[in-house]
């Protein structure tokens, strides 16, 4: 109950600021609750108890999910790491037989309570992004893209759905110069990005820890800021 009181009045003092509900993850909270390992072997010799666990995991996420509702939250958020540098931990398949119809219930619950749907998840994920927007996932927030090519991200997923991203934190945050930072910036507009939406910026939570410079994180953020003034000069112009 502790949880739900530090809600109360979110939706006033936040103003016209948007909103996330934080929410439980569907696969990362069963690997800590079961072990990686052991979750990948219940894949396969435990089925049935596996998705009784998820099917739990889905009912608090449901539950909370009426209860920022009712506080005036606008989105809900949760964190799922699905991939290794170049494919899912686990196959696409057992995927779509065991996770995917829980995370419709999900999402489909935060759309019918007027919340739009987020998610985080770390790796290559394009086997699966698809099945995401299917089932009603509006923005994906991943850290990485230049292990699932940028462009390709661009030709197969924008304007399906938002992508919210910072500049690769992997590869061009550690190894880029300062105008490399910068031109990446405009790749990920360029590619992402679409006039009515499909693209937010956003810079890394533990850049320290990923070994992210000063410097680069400045370059990042005001250039992602200047593109923001140029767009919204170019806006004011054609009106």
């Amino acid at each position: 109950p502790h949880r739900w009181e530090s809600i109360r009045g979110v939706r006033q003092s936040a103003g016209e600021k948007f909103v996330l509900g934080f929410g439980i993850s569907l696969y990362e909270r069963v690997h800590f609750i079961r072990g990686l390992e052991n979750t990948w072997v219940d894949i396969y010799e435990n089925p049935d108890q596996l998705g009784r666990l998820i099917d739990i995991l889905v009912e608090m996420n449901l539950y909370a999910i009426r209860r920022y509702a009712r506080a005036g939250v606008d989105g809900y958020v949760f964190a799922d790491d699905w991939g290794l540098q170049n494919r899912l931990m686990i196959s696409p398949e057992k995927w779509r037989e065991i996770w995917k119809p829980r995370y419709s219930r999900v999402f489909r619950a935060a759309h019918d309570a007027g919340l739009m749907t987020f998610l985080h998840s770390c790796g290559n994920i394009t086997d699966i992004l698809d099945d995401f927007i299917e089932i009603g996932l509006d923005v994906i927030q991943m850290d990485q893209q230049e292990n699932m090519g940028l462009e390709n991200l661009g030709k197969r997923f924008s304007g399906r759905i938002t992508f919210w991203c910072p500049v690769d934190i992997q590869n061009t945050m550690i190894r880029g110069s300062q105008e490399q930072v910068r031109a990446y910036c405009h790749k990920l507009v360029q590619y992402l990005g679409r006039p009515a939406g499909g693209f937010m910026t956003k810079w890394y939570s533990d850049p320290v820890g990923a070994g992210h410079s000063q410097q680069a994180i400045e370059a990042m953020c005001q250039e992602f800021l200047a593109i923001n003034n140029d767009y919204q000069k170019i806006k004011v112009s054609s009106q």
